[in-house]
């Protein structure tokens, strides 16, 4: 009621809940995919989104969240909760960030009831395209979020070894799937996917990327600014829909909303 009386018909809802419930690197993830969605204190942020475009009526809703939210009988669930507000039509959309600009892999799903298309963008962009004509964090610059992250010598030793590809570090997240941080970037491939806990090595140099490095991996413009401390804002970056990914639901949005 507060946003209605605020601003009236609303014709675009897009949002993003938590992905901590359903994403395979929580290892505290419930084992049985309905309980992530009901009984999660975070995983029901989903259905108070639905709750919301069922209050508001827009005209097009897109919610973006980890594939895993789609796995087993959560897809069917979901049309259900859709359903129950008045979204009779429900679209699960998987696209990959690097089809669209996005110098690193990032395969999403994006929830709607419109199909979501968008004409790729071609040639993927790798990651030295993406940060090579950045200045060295150590040097007099200007570019914002682009600090040097501490290390240790101990890890600074252990990361010069590593070969391009090859990570530090290995963790187990839900059913024991194998995750990986503290990898070094190929130069010329896209990066892995950029996640909030993602530290990357420099494909030359032995240190880690910088917040500014890992933004523009992620699409960022430059003018783009991230407040907090340092960890908060490789949150920030990690957590985010890349803005070429965003650009391009954007213009499919806008089409359907001519039409």
């Amino acid at each position: 009621e507060d946003i209605l009386s605020m601003v009236g018909q609303v014709d675009v809802v897009i949002g993003s809940p938590p992905c901590e419930a359903f994403t395979g690197a929580n290892p505290r993830r419930k084992p049985a995919p309905l309980d992530r969605l009901f009984d999660d204190p975070q995983g029901r942020l989903v259905l108070h989104y639905i709750r919301l475009v069922g209050d508001l009526k827009p005209s097009v809703f897109v919610m973006e969240n980890v594939p895993a939210l789609a796995e087993g009988p959560l897809r069917e669930a979901l049309r259900n909760e859709f359903a129950r507000v008045g979204y009779t039509s429900v679209y699960f959309n998987l696209l990959r960030a690097e089809d669209y600009g996005t110098p690193s892999h990032r395969l999403r799903l994006f929830i709607s009831n419109i199909r979501l298309k968008p004409p790729v963008s071609g040639r993927r962009v790798t990651v030295i395209e993406a940060i090579g004509d950045l200045p060295p964090p150590s040097s007099p610059h200007d570019v914002p979020n682009h600090e040097l992250v501490p290390l240790s010598s101990k890890k600074q030793r252990r990361i010069s070894k590593l070969k391009w590809g090859e990570a530090l570090i290995r963790y187990a997240g839900a059913e024991g799937k194998i995750y990986y941080n503290y990898v070094r970037l190929h130069p010329y491939r896209p990066a892995p996917t950029v996640m909030g806990s993602s530290r990357f090595v420099h494909p030359f140099e032995d240190r880690l990327l910088t917040v500014r490095e890992q933004a523009r991996l992620m699409g960022f413009p430059d003018n783009h600014v991230f407040r907090g401390g340092r960890d908060v804002q490789f949150d920030q970056v990690g957590e985010a829909v890349p803005p070429p990914l965003a650009r391009a639901i954007a213009s499919e949005v806008k089409k359907h909303l001519s039409v």
